[in-house]
């Protein structure tokens, strides 16, 4: 699984990367202090000359341009696992101890296939990331079920229903002023019931993946200690790497829902929408 982040990086900066590089700094800093202990200027001008040079030069070329993505790539990955760590730090016990568990399984399975032949090791290198993304969709799988959890406890559907079919059953009989903030009302409720049931769906959906990416990887463990080719255990991994990645890309879709609705954020602006606060002052 390709990493999350790794959609997101930009290209870095080469220029500024070549400018900062520890040992430019290291030579400006020797060409001025050289300058300061002759008391002549020309270790400066010389220093700009080079530095000139360095600088047209070095940002372009392409060995260079990889180090710096590297750097760049390793500030990111770190910033990435401290993410997953606050992530994991703030799961419910029960989902911190089954990741917990992943983890340990995980650690058998490489150590399972590391025992093959020299030949098997390429797919070590693919194996660690199959396996470090589950593991990192464990955690954000769980991190969402936890807020969907947090969600449809804090929400009464059956109040909300009661509200929507009073207001339906009284609409006709109010002023015509009334009756259209009532229909944006309406509406923003049932937007409100809509949520509640693609939440509740999706919950289950969440939780059914959680627990498909445990029995996968334990089923992993026990066939890798038989297993000749490593490459079986890639296919298998990879199968459950593109169901994973379905299920997050419904979870990105539901972000938005947990959103407020436009017209809900439309009512409760002072003096838009129905006009009911210029009313009120007037």
């Amino acid at each position: 699984m390709p990493d999350d982040f790794a959609g997101r990086r930009q290209e870095p900066n080469y220029f500024k990367a070549a400018f900062f590089w520890q040992y430019n700094l290291i030579a400006l800093a020797g060409a001025a202090a050289f300058a300061m202990m002759s008391g002549s200027e020309l270790p400066l001008v010389l220093g700009a000359g080079v530095e000139l040079m360095y600088m047209a030069t070095i940002p372009n070329w392409s060995r260079f341009q990889r180090l710096v993505r590297s750097w760049d790539f390793r500030e990111q990955q770190k910033v990435h696992d401290n993410q997953m760590r606050q992530l994991r730090d703030r799961l419910p016990f029960e989902a911190r101890e089954r990741y917990h568990q992943l983890e340990v399984i995980a650690a058998d399975i490489r150590k399972n296939i590391d025992r093959l032949s020299p030949t098997s090791q390429a797919m070590l290198e693919q194996l660690e990331k199959q396996l470090q993304g589950l593991l990192t969709s464990h955690i954000r799988l769980n991190s969402a079920l936890a807020q969907h959890r947090e969600y449809l406890q804090n929400t009464d559907p059956g109040s909300i229903r009661k509200e929507l079919e009073q207001l339906q059953r009284t609409m006709s009989k109010l002023p015509e002023k009334v009756q259209e903030i009532n229909r944006k009302r309406v509406d923003i409720l049932q937007k409100r019931l809509d949520k509640n049931t693609r939440i509740s769906e999706n919950q289950q959906v969440i939780f059914a993946q959680t627990r498909a990416i445990e029995d996968v990887l334990h089923l992993i463990r026990d066939q890798s200690i038989t297993m000749s080719d490593p490459q079986q255990v890639s296919d298998r991994l990879e199968v459950l790497v593109k169901d994973v990645e379905g299920t997050e890309d419904t979870i990105r879709e539901m972000e938005q829902v947990f959103q407020i609705a436009p017209e809900a954020e439309s009512l409760m602006q002072p003096g838009t929408g129905s006009g009911f606060d210029d009313r009120l002052r007037s």
